[in-house]
């Protein structure tokens, strides 16, 4: 075999081999990735006004994003792609006056806030 026609033949299969990833074969099962901070309605409904910082930490967790530029705001996000590769993201902020937690704003509220 010729090296001209060996070396075609090797890029044919790389070509081939790279175009799998772009087609997406039915009955392929594809997991649901999960990103983030894992947030729920029952964690939230938890939160009072007038709690410390530390005591909202042990409810929600680490949060993602510490602004630097405003200490006095943690954001929390979470991003999922399910199986069809759509991509939901959902956001929760607290926001703090020193060590005390004073509001909440995002796609989840507690219920009970004035």
């Amino acid at each position: 075999m010729p090296p001209s026609l060996k070396l075609l033949a090797i890029a044919s299969l790389c070509a081939l081999l790279g175009a799998c990833t772009l087609i997406k074969f039915p009955g392929v099962y594809r997991i649901k990735v999960q990103q983030g901070n894992i947030i729920t309605q029952d964690m939230v409904d938890q939160l009072k006004p007038g709690m410390t910082r530390r005591q909202v930490q042990f409810v929600l967790g680490t949060p993602l994003v510490e602004d630097t530029y405003n200490p006095n705001r943690w954001d929390y996000i979470n991003r999922l792609r399910d199986s069809k590769g759509e991509v939901t993201q959902k956001r929760f902020s607290v926001y703090f006056n020193g060590d005390i937690l004073i509001a909440t704003s995002g796609d989840w509220q507690p219920t009970g806030w004035p």
